[in-house]
């Protein structure tokens, strides 16, 4: 077992981890842990792009009006109008790094999503994401002062304290121990200041669009640390991935709806209109929940983006990542209508946290997906939240770099021991409990809930999670292991926030609550010691 000491410490190698350290990069000696390779991660895999006012035809007014139209009453408006209007600055210095967003003969090519008014989506074709943490690595890559740490799980928050013996706010994260995957052992990360930017949770269901890293590391590492998580149980469902036995986790942007993608039954009708004005350019949240209906209707298996209508030439440019990926498949989108499901893809809620992304622990900061900054309220506009990542890997590094330099010479830390822990000698407990918790979760926690459900779903959720626990204990840690543990913590998490908001809003759609309601138009908070709201 080593310990490592750094001044900054980033989890995880999204947009949102790898700007942060590049930024710390200028002020000290930066460790970024990440599961699995650097490039693995939901930012990589982002199609769409990341919304800013750029063109002359838009305004900082607007897009607040979208987002918070988007959020269903509860984002913060406060937020909303700081990510918005620190956008186009936060997009300048992704050019300056290296990113190569899609060009006109003048300006910016701009997409337009769902939610939208204007046109405002900058985009690299449809890999967006996959551009920008490709300039980002070469970056951080290139800075002598930051030293990365691949197939590297984090475990858990090195304390000054234990959380039940103290509040966050009267305790201190020191770092984290995280467990290397080649030789086994839990090593321990020491630094000034953590930034937590691990990424969402995707993998809590059983169909996704999320990467096999999106297991909520960070969240549950933070719930067991005491901190709070927010809105647990906005979990957004993309609209559309690509029904294929063969296609793993393959989105199908939202941009393909917003170039006049029509969504169709397996009959061929066009059923949009009957469930929104906005037909196909609809929000997230009630298009997913009108596949759902449509499904559930006519026993299809999935529904159709028929693209066939649009000039061939014009969709292989704009989308060639989408058009390659389904021609492998025997789908060509511009003679053939795409089948696709919905799958869960963004956590609107996260670790509470404030404009500059201190959590309530001194010393640690969640940025990005894993965070709850009040932007994204009960629904997230189409492609805000690469812009959040950048907003807030900016706010966070400067609050870091330019707050107290607090090096806690004085404190000692616990080292990680194994007690009479021993190697698993029945794996096969992981796989079948991770496979029937993501199986629980999508059939009762999905795209539309009922008290029932719910109900069932906490009461066998609890039962597995004592098993796993236990299992922890006995055992070595791995790190399908670790990810188990994970799930099944946030899965009762989203649990409890959902059976707590007996209303319908933005992602939350329960059949026994219908409609929105004023009283709980509040955030719904869920910590380890049992407290809600």
């Amino acid at each position: 077992m080593s310990t490592y000491k750094y001044d900054f410490l980033v989890i995880g190698s999204g947009a949102a981890g790898l700007l942060t350290a590049h930024k710390l990069s200028k002020a000290g000696r930066v460790a970024v842990i990440t599961k699995r390779s650097l490039d693995m991660s939901n930012s990589s895999m982002a199609q769409g792009g990341i919304a800013a006012v750029t063109a002359p035809n838009d305004n900082f007014s607007l897009h607040i009006a979208d987002t918070l139209r988007t959020g269903a009453g509860l984002s913060d408006p406060r937020i909303v109008k700081m990510t918005i209007s620190e956008a186009p600055a936060r997009v300048r210095e992704l050019v300056e790094l290296g990113t190569r967003f899609t060009l006109t003969d003048k300006d910016f090519e701009l997409g337009l999503e769902g939610g939208h008014s204007r046109r405002r989506v900058l985009h690299a074709a449809d890999a967006t994401g996959r551009e920008i943490t490709r300039a980002l690595i070469k970056t951080c890559v290139s800075e002598k002062n930051i030293t990365f740490f691949p197939q590297y799980s984090a475990v858990d928050f090195i304390l000054k304290s234990r959380p039940a013996r103290v509040r966050p706010d009267k305790n201190a994260c020191l770092g984290v121990y995280a467990l290397e995957e080649a030789t086994g052992r839990v090593h321990s990360f020491l630094a000034r200041a953590t930034v937590l930017a691990s990424g969402g949770a995707g993998k809590v269901y059983r169909y996704t669009s999320n990467p096999d890293v999106a297991t909520g590391d960070g969240m549950a590492m933070a719930y067991r640390a005491g901190l709070k998580l927010v809105n647990m149980e906005f979990v957004q469902f993309h609209p559309t991935c690509l029904y294929h036995p063969q296609a793993k986790s393959f989105l199908i942007s939202e941009a393909l709806r917003g170039e006049g993608g029509i969504l169709r039954d397996s009959e061929g009708k066009a059923f949009m209109k009957s469930y929104s004005r906005y037909k196909d350019l609809a929000p997230r949240d009630i298009v997913a929940r009108a596949i759902d209906s449509e499904l559930k209707r006519s026993g299809a298996d999935c529904v159709y983006l028929d693209m066939t209508h649009l000039d061939a030439a014009f969709l292989k440019k704009r989308f060639p990542t989408i058009y390659s990926q389904c021609l492998r498949f025997g789908i060509d989108i511009t003679k053939t209508p795409i089948p696709v499901v919905p799958a869960a893809h963004f956590f609107c809620g996260g670790v509470r946290c404030n404009d500059r992304g201190r959590t309530a622990m001194p010393g640690l900061y969640a940025i990005g997906e894993v965070s709850h900054t009040g932007l994204h309220g009960a629904n997230r506009l189409a492609s805000n939240s690469l812009l959040e990542a950048c907003v807030f890997a900016h706010r966070a590094a400067q609050a870091i770099t330019s707050g107290p330099q607090d090096k806690r010479s004085g404190l000692k830390p616990r080292h990680w021991t194994t007690g009479n822990a021993r190697p698993s000698d029945e794996a096969v407990i992981i796989k079948h409990n991770w496979d029937e918790i993501r199986t629980l979760m999508w059939n009762y926690v999905g795209i539309v809930r009922s008290d029932k459900r719910l109900a069932r779903a906490s009461a066998r959720v609890k039962v597995i999670s004592e098993e796993i626990i236990r299992y922890y204990w006995d055992f070595l840690p791995t790190r399908d292991l670790l990810e188990l543990r994970n799930i099944a913590c946030l899965s009762d998490v989203i649990i409890r926030s959902a059976r707590s908001r007996r209303e319908s809003r933005g992602l939350h759609y329960t059949v026994d609550y219908p409609k929105p309601s004023e009283k709980f138009r509040k955030p719904t908070v869920v910590d380890r010691y049992g407290s809600k709201r």
